[in-house]
C-alpha cells in the first residue's frame, strides 16, 4: 500500500537512534487518508503541516534478527542515497501490522519503501555555513 505526503524527519538509510534504532518518517497527508487511516485503527495526529501518521520500522526484530533499510528511490524508481529533508514531498510504501499483547491490540505501518517526488536538501552538520575569510573576520 502507498501513501502520498510531505515528509518530516525522515530516518530511511539510516536508522534514527535516539532510542531504540527504527527506521521511521513523519508523512503528513490528505485528510482522506488520515480518515481512512483512523477507521483502520492507526494512530493519525492533528499537527500544524496537517493530519500525520508515523510509518517505521524497528531495526532489531525477535531472536535477533535484523531489519534491512526501506528502500529509497527517485522518481525513475533508481535507488538513491542521499538524506531527505523537511518538506520534501514523498511516496511511502507500507504493510499494515497488527499485534495483540496482554489483551490489548496494537496496530501500526511497517516502512517498507520511500520514493522522492519532489527532494528538498538535508541542512544539518553545519553544511549552510560559508567559507569565512580572515579578512571578513577583521572587519567585525
Amino acid at each position: 500500500m502507498v501513501l502520498e505526503g510531505i515528509a518530516y524527519w525522515a530516518s530511511v538509510k539510516s536508522p534514527n537512534t535516539t532510542f531504540e534504532p527504527t527506521y521511521t518518517v513523519n508523512l503528513v497527508i490528505s485528510s482522506e487518508d488520515a480518515e481512512r487511516l483512523r477507521s483502520e485503527g492507526i494512530k493519525v495526529v492533528d499537527k500544524e503541516e496537517g493530519p500525520t501518521v508515523v510509518i517505521k520500522r524497528k531495526v532489531n526484530g525477535p531472536n535477533g534478527m535484523i531489519r534491512r533499510a526501506p528502500k529509497l528511490i527517485d522518481r525513475q524508481r533508481e535507488e538513491v542515497d542521499y538524506q531527505v529533508g523537511n518538506g520534501s514531498k514523498v511516496k511511502v510504501q507500507y504493510k499494515p501490522w497488527e499485534s495483540t499483547r496482554n489483551g490489548t491490540v496494537y496496530r501500526g505501518l511497517d516502512f517498507q519503501a520511500m520514493q522522492v517526488l519532489e527532494l528538498v536538501t538535508y541542512s544539518g552538520d553545519g553544511d549552510e555555513f560559508d567559507v569565512e575569510d580572515e579578512e571578513e573576520l577583521e572587519e567585525l
